[in-house]
């Protein structure tokens, strides 16, 4: 059994930073796969970023070269930094963690991950 607790969301303007944490508990956390998700208010939550147990990343078109996923095992700490934040950005985010392989469509990769936090909020002003 993993716990999820994320943090970091808030408001900011458009174009700038903030950086997510998830924290997790358990002594496993390096053999798990990790993933962040969002929701945005209307729609349905979309797959964001992964970093896998060997740090192998993918991310979604809309964030690619402004998201970067990241991991310290350490710490048991998935992290997402998020640079040059648009208003298109706003939605509650979801940290998740799957102990298999995530494979498939990315539209079928909620389905893979069996941990989730609570989710954090970040709203981006225009």
């Amino acid at each position: 059994q993993v716990q999820l607790v994320e943090s970091g969301g808030g408001l900011v303007q458009a174009g700038g930073s903030l950086r997510l944490s998830c924290a997790a508990s358990g002594r496993t956390f390096s053999s798990y796969n990790m993933g962040w998700f969002r929701q945005a208010p209307g729609k349905e939550r979309e797959f964001v970023a992964s970093i896998s147990w060997i740090s192998s990343t993918y991310y979604v078109d809309s964030v690619k070269g402004r998201f970067t996923i990241s991991r310290d095992n350490a710490k048991n700490t998935a992290y997402l930094q998020m640079n040059s934040l648009k208003p298109e950005d706003t939605a509650v985010y979801y940290c998740a963690a799957a102990r298999g392989p995530v494979r498939g469509p990315v539209s079928d990769w909620s389905d893979k991950y069996e941990y989730w936090g609570q989710g954090t909020q970040v709203t981006v002003s225009s």
